[in-house]
């Protein structure tokens, strides 16, 4: 098993930044595909980016591309979001994951199996 275990987000104003971290534990031998997805209030689950295990492919969603950067240690076994210029539409509930399933950056959150605990990221304007 892995468990995820992630930190910052908070409350922050628009143009402003923060940064997420997410550090898997466990059988972190299984760790592949890691990503970032969020949830906002009466909207579907979305992904915001996906790092590939060899961090040689990065996709991010449109709507963050230029602004938000994923990267990741895998000495560390951690995966981080740093998300600039905040605009109050991402405000959601910032989850990340972990695939054991594939090694490719997947945008299909259905791939993921191993999730964090989830954080708040709230944009004022």
């Amino acid at each position: 098993q892995v468990q995820l275990v992630q930190s910052g987000g908070g409350l922050v104003q628009a143009g402003g930044s923060l940064r997420l971290s997410c550090a898997a534990s466990g059988r972190t031998s299984s760790v592949y595909a890691m990503g970032w997805f969020r949830l906002a209030p009466g909207k579907e689950r979305e992904f915001v980016a996906v790092i590939s295990l060899s961090a040689d492919n990065i996709y991010y969603a449109d709507s963050v591309k230029g602004r938000f950067t994923i990267s990741r240690d895998n000495a560390k076994n951690a995966v981080y979001l740093q998300m600039n210029r905040l605009k109050p539409e991402d405000t959601a509930v910032y989850s990340c994951a972990a695939s054991s399933r594939v090694s490719y950056a997947a945008t299909n959150g259905g791939l993921y199996n191993y999730w964090g605990q989830g954080t708040q990221v709230t944009v004022s304007s």
